[in-house]
């Protein structure tokens, strides 16, 4: 089955002057194009490479909790896969992709942790499940079976009851968060007969993602 990607396009006078401001914007349109048409499911879902100690990549979704001028960040256990692979090799690569709106981004850099005060600060808005399922996993580890794992949630749901406050689940010691330090964004759009659009900001000085003098502009060829 081939898909014929009818897409607008991206062209250098549509850029935006720094990636953060272009990124901002296409995640807005897919977080409205979802309200509207319900065809852009979990627009922040982000898609996490990293290689293991063997050089082999890896590659994983999750949610896009932070995003500002230093970068796009999420959420994970410091002791799963992608937090010791990252540890190992301080690189990370990660995508957002819109297949309803022919529209890509692609960051890479490095991942630098996310401060404990920006990881307690998100976690009180988590729902109570998800702040106790962040105790009742061992994220990337082995588990015997599903009723292992519900009964770990079950354990720990009894000692943090919901009470509706914002602090009934403390944030366990070994969970917090990563975020991508930018040498590199690129922003996808496809086209009609695979003739896609790729424009690429790339580091050339110091500065963050909205520092337009911190980057430069290229076309790659799709």
């Amino acid at each position: 089955m081939r898909t014929e990607y009818s897409g607008d396009g991206l062209s250098e006078s549509e850029l935006a002057p720094t990636p953060l401001q272009h990124v901002r914007q296409w995640l807005t349109d897919a977080q409205a194009r979802q309200a509207e048409r319900g065809d852009v499911v979990e627009p922040t879902a982000l898609s996490v490479a990293t290689v293991d100690a063997d050089g082999r990549p890896n590659v994983r979704t999750v949610l896009m909790r932070f995003l500002d001028a230093r970068g796009p960040g999420f959420v994970t256990d410091l002791g799963s896969a992608k937090s010791t692979e990252i540890l190992a090799t301080g690189g990370v690569a990660a995508s957002l992709t819109w297949p309803a709106m022919y529209r890509a981004v692609r960051f890479r850099g490095r991942a630098v942790p996310i401060g404990r005060d920006e990881i307690a600060e998100y976690f009180v808005t988590r729902p109570w499940g998800s702040r106790i399922s962040a105790w009742a996993s061992d994220q990337s580890r082995a588990v015997a079976d599903r009723a292992a794992l519900v009964a770990a949630y079950e354990r720990y749901a009894a000692l943090y009851p919901d009470t509706g406050a914002p602090d009934d689940v403390p944030v366990p010691d070994g969970w917090g968060g990563w975020r991508i330090d930018c040498d590199e964004v690129e922003l996808w759009a496809g086209r009609r007969d695979r003739l896609h659009d790729r424009l690429v900001f790339t580091r050339v000085a110091d500065g963050d993602l909205d520092t337009a003098a911190a980057w430069t502009v290229h076309r790659r060829q799709p």
